[in-house]
């Protein structure tokens, strides 16, 4: 199988990274992965998407520290690859962890994963979905019953109403935005400042007021799903709870969380199962579930992180049934050629 990983910038890429973690994983099984940046994206003259690409040299890993070093340094295989070169294209970019002075690069993989559409590549996720999905405003097409009370706007006016409603006590967080930043938890007494923080998020777009969970002390749990099924191999779930211990009601890994051991529970596999037939629909193939309570807080379709670390608290890897998936899609699309669009495809 040869497959590439679009990411934000190979340079930013960490060993404790999720496709770091699933490149190692289908390089030491024997396939053909490539890195790319947003920024090394082409599309050439005769129609085709393409990018500069680097790959490990052939030999095994035996961590992802090793492998990612293998990609950043000297050693590293630099090819030209475009769509005919590929099966897979995986989208790991986070549009919203783009720093200031690349807008650009937010959408920029999901318009090339478009383009390799035409050449019959597999993108997962699906770039059409995707393209919808670049901000949280995704996440109100999902049911009312999974997700907290939620206020989307500009007008203070609006927020000062709902924050009384919510008995004085709501989280706000920009609609734009990844790993816990401009999130504020506003209680009663904080109603003096509530302008002023309402002004801090708005100056980059729309505000999202939302009802405090008061489990939301306890973590949340991040709940990998994959081809609209929560991920279980060996019988075992791939999850961990994230808590942060600073009294910071932040728990994203970015914000100072921590990694714990966590048991997926009935009410988890309710979420999961309510949600399905949308992320089916949606041609979502690996995404991360981030659960507070009996509620959804928020879904990642980008590049949900924390796989390398569920699978070493649990004990088995869980980058083995992901890769399968992604092998049975190859072997699907070699037998039913255009037969079968990639959104169904990315789900079976």
């Amino acid at each position: 199988m040869r497959i590439a990983l679009i990411i934000n910038d190979i340079e930013t890429e960490s060993p404790l990274y999720t496709s770091v973690y699933l490149g190692l994983n289908m390089h030491n099984q024997g396939h053909e992965v490539y890195f790319t940046g947003v920024a090394d994206l082409v599309y050439y003259p005769d129609g085709h998407m393409g990018a500069t690409a680097k790959r490990a040299p052939g030999k095994k890993y035996k961590t992802t520290k090793t492998y990612l070093q293998a990609i950043k340094d000297d050693s590293a295989i630099v090819e030209k690859i475009t769509a005919n070169d590929l099966d897979v294209l995986l989208l790991r970019n986070d549009p919203a962890s783009e720093p200031v002075g690349r807008g650009w690069a937010k959408n920029a993989s999901v318009i090339f994963g478009q383009l390799a559409l035409r050449h019959g590549v597999i993108v997962l996720n699906d770039p059409n979905s995707l393209s919808e999905a670049v901000n949280k405003m995704y996440f109100q097409h999902f049911p009312e019953a999974v997700r907290p009370r939620t206020l989307i706007t500009r007008d203070p006016k609006e927020i000062q109403n709902f924050h009384k409603e919510q008995n004085g006590s709501i989280i706000m967080k920009p609609l734009q935005g990844s790993g816990g930043a401009g999130v504020f938890l506003v209680k009663k007494d904080d109603a003096a400042n509530l302008n002023q923080m309402i002004e801090a998020i708005s100056r980059d777009g729309y505000v999202i007021a939302q009802e405090y969970l008061p489990k939301a002390t306890e973590g949340d749990v991040r709940l990998f799903v994959v081809n609209g099924e929560a991920l279980n191999w060996k019988g075992k779930y791939a999850a961990i709870r994230r808590v942060n211990k600073n009294a910071d009601i932040r728990s994203n890994m970015s914000a100072g969380g921590t990694a714990e051991k966590v048991k997926v529970d009935d009410t988890m596999l309710e979420i999961v199962d309510i949600i399905r037939p949308k992320l089916v629909l949606d041609g979502m193939f690996f995404v991360g579930l981030d659960i507070v309570g009996d509620k959804l807080m928020e879904i990642n379709v980008f590049s949900p992180g924390g796989l390398q670390g569920a699978s070493e608290m649990e004990g088995v890897d869980f980058s083995t049934p992901v890769i399968r998936a992604i092998e049975n899609k190859v072997q699907y699309r070699k037998e039913y050629a255009d037969m079968i669009t990639n959104k169904l495809l990315a789900t079976i």
